[in-house]
């Protein structure tokens, strides 16, 4: 744990309407973690006291319950631990550490700006956390809704607890932090200092503290009491000499020399410079930074190519304009992000990024394909399970989420899941609504991950009123799935969202499946509809059959990935295939998964594949149904 100051305690923190808020928050947080506030965000500028609070939080619980972990860290600290761990400890160690925690505080979060990668890390963090009833404080100086470049995800995470400020501290309570400074310091003032000190309106308690250690310190140099008139005077001189420049008619006279002494300049200035100068402003005027070229400016000599620069630059802004115009016609779902991005040519690279994240975020779901909706279903199933997922998907406050079918061979399972989406589109116009299975999503999932777009992929599925998974079963072949499920699941649960799983075996009988998640699995209602594809009609397996075709995805373009990333496609397509799985064979098949642990995404064909008749190969379940008989 980073060290913290040993003042830092409850006792020190002198409360006022400014941050009674917080401070109450705050002690509840530390005295019962996990219950009521989670995650607590504490937004305050500088110098008013957030990290105190983190520190006494940290004392607090040391004491009272010295057998819980706590860890204090800023938001850099917390970066640089995944940062190293790649030189010693391995990521997941430091992962399974800061997950271990049952405190986490966080300090400056606002320093997560463009730190995409380490977003995401800490997201998964949060989640587990909170997840397991661990308590996430959280310290920034500024909200959640002001920091530039916080992913939306992370941003609407931040606001699902609590949200204090901290303002600067009124009169009463200035007066009060002064005394309390006094007692602890074991130092006085004559009477009527500290009302004096105390009615100057600081901006932050740091400023206060400063001031009164100045006073402090002319009556140890001098060996006197400081008298309330000079201590009044002596914060009016602090104040007056902060704005001397700017009000004073000195500061005017520097003003009306600078700006001659530019003029001049300017006239003598050399062509390429002149060039560079006129285009720069021409940019800023627009609202564009001009860094790079005034870099060129500030210069002695002339660049090789001034032209060329101003060629590139100019390439550049064109570039950023065309990514604003492509990000509103994706609906921008990251407008503060975008703001500081796209008028800032250094950071073309992260427009970019941004443009695909964003084209990731608005892509709609696959279309669920007619057929028949539940009651029409009603005539092949029995009625129990159809009204159970009636009452999921048309009721306003399901009483079981999630709902969990499970047929022998999973089929009127997948029958019932997809009626259950036509029933809730048709019941509520608008609705998002998911259908994926396992196979597809974790080929979605690597496809995201190779692109650069993970952040905004999760995102896109957080944001499902309804989630309908197919084939479950197919879960034990891969652990990424599983995680970025278990994920997906609390996400959605936090929102109301209804999820709806099908599969061939109960949540019990699915091997190797991460203890979590078989609980996120089985927390609703998990119910057996005992009923073969055989006994479905022929219009209703047609149905099915053509929704499964039309699960095919476009595959990404070409991107390199990361070494540990192609280990795990790797391990993900050698998996040996569960009874009735389509991961590592079967209807997946290796192919795609092939290309991909070379360490290239192929670029998708221009036109769907389809195999020959001589090579489709038939899987007959019976042996017998196998045999021919040859005539004599």
């Amino acid at each position: 744990m980073a060290k913290l100051d040993p003042h830092f305690t409850f006792e020190n923190f002198v409360v006022g309407p400014a941050n009674r808020l917080a401070s109450a928050a705050a002690r509840r947080a530390a005295e019962r973690p996990g219950v009521s506030y989670n995650p607590l965000f504490i937004h305050a500028s500088s110098g008013l006291g957030k990290t105190h609070l983190l520190g006494a939080m940290a004392r607090h619980v040391a004491k009272v319950s010295p057998g819980k972990e706590v860890a204090y860290q800023t938001a850099q600290e917390f970066l640089r631990d995944f940062v190293q761990s790649a030189g010693g400890k391995g990521p997941d160690e430091v992962r399974e550490r800061y997950q271990g925690l049952d405190i986490l505080l966080l300090d400056d979060v606002q320093f997560l700006t463009t730190q995409g990668d380490f977003q995401d890390l800490l997201l998964l963090t949060l989640d587990t956390l909170t997840g397991d009833g661990k308590q996430v404080v959280l310290a920034s100086d500024r909200p959640p809704a002001e920091i530039q470049g916080l992913a939306a995800h992370l941003r609407t995470r931040f606001e699902g607890g609590l949200l204090v400020n901290i303002g600067p501290p009124e009169y009463e309570t200035r007066v009060a932090i002064i005394q309390k400074d006094l007692e602890g310091s074991g130092k006085g003032l004559q009477s009527g200092v500290a009302d004096s000190i105390g009615r100057h309106p600081f901006r932050t308690v740091t400023d206060l503290r400063t001031c009164l250690d100045r006073i402090l310190e002319v009556q140890e140099r001098e060996n006197r009491l400081v008298s309330p008139d000079e201590a009044t005077s002596m914060v009016q001189e602090t104040e007056q000499a902060e704005s001397l420049l700017g009000d004073s008619e000195l500061g005017q006279f520097l003003d009306e020399i600078s700006d001659t002494v530019a003029a001049k300049v300017q006239a003598h200035e050399a062509p390429w410079r002149k060039l560079l100068r006129e285009a720069v402003e021409e940019m800023e005027a627009e609202g564009f930074r001009g860094d790079i070229l005034r870099r060129h400016i500030d210069g002695d000599v002339s660049p090789p190519d001034p032209e060329g620069i101003l060629t590139d630059f100019r390439r550049i802004i064109q570039r950023l304009r065309e990514i604003r115009t492509e990000l509103d016609a994706a609906g921008n779902p990251w407008p503060e992000a975008a703001f500081g991005v796209l008028r800032d040519p250094g950071r073309l690279e992260e427009a970019e990024a941004l443009l695909s994240s964003a084209r990731e975020r608005s892509r709609a779901f696959p279309e669920i394909l007619d057929g028949p909706d539940l009651k029409e279903i009603g005539q092949e199933l029995p009625q129990l399970v159809v009204r159970a997922a009636d009452q999921l998907v048309t009721t306003e406050r399901p009483e079981y989420n999630p709902l969990y079918v499970w047929s022998p061979d999973g089929m009127a399972a997948r029958a019932l899941l997809q009626a259950a989406g036509r029933s809730r589109i048709l019941d509520q116009s608008g609705a998002r609504v998911a259908l994926i299975s396992v196979p597809l999503f974790a080929e979605e999932f690597i496809r995201a991950l190779s692109s650069g777009v993970a952040g905004a992929w999760r995102e896109r599925w957080w944001s499902a009123d309804l989630l309908l998974v197919e084939g479950a079963q197919d879960l034990s072949a891969t652990e990424r799935a599983q995680e970025e499920f278990f994920h997906l699941f609390e996400a959605l649960q936090r929102r109301r969202a209804r999820v709806m799983i099908s599969a061939d075996r109960p949540p019990s009988d699915i091997p190797a499946l991460d203890d979590r998640l078989r609980a996120r699995l089985e927390g609703g209602l998990v119910i057996e509809i005992p009923v073969a594809s055989t006994d479905l009609s022929v219009e209703l397996q047609s149905s099915l059959a053509v929704q499964e075709m039309e699960e095919v995805q476009p595959e990404p373009e070409k991107k390199d990935l990361s070494i540990e990333d192609r280990e795990w496609i790797k391990s993900f397509r050698t998996q040996s295939p569960q009874e009735g799985s389509g991961v590592g064979g079967g209807k997946t098949g290796g192919g795609f998964l092939d290309v991909l642990a070379q360490g290239v995404v192929p670029s998708a064909p221009s036109e769907p594949w389809c195999p020959s008749p001589e090579k489709v190969v038939w899987e007959w379940p019976r042996l017998e149904d196998r045999l021919e008989e040859v005539p004599e």
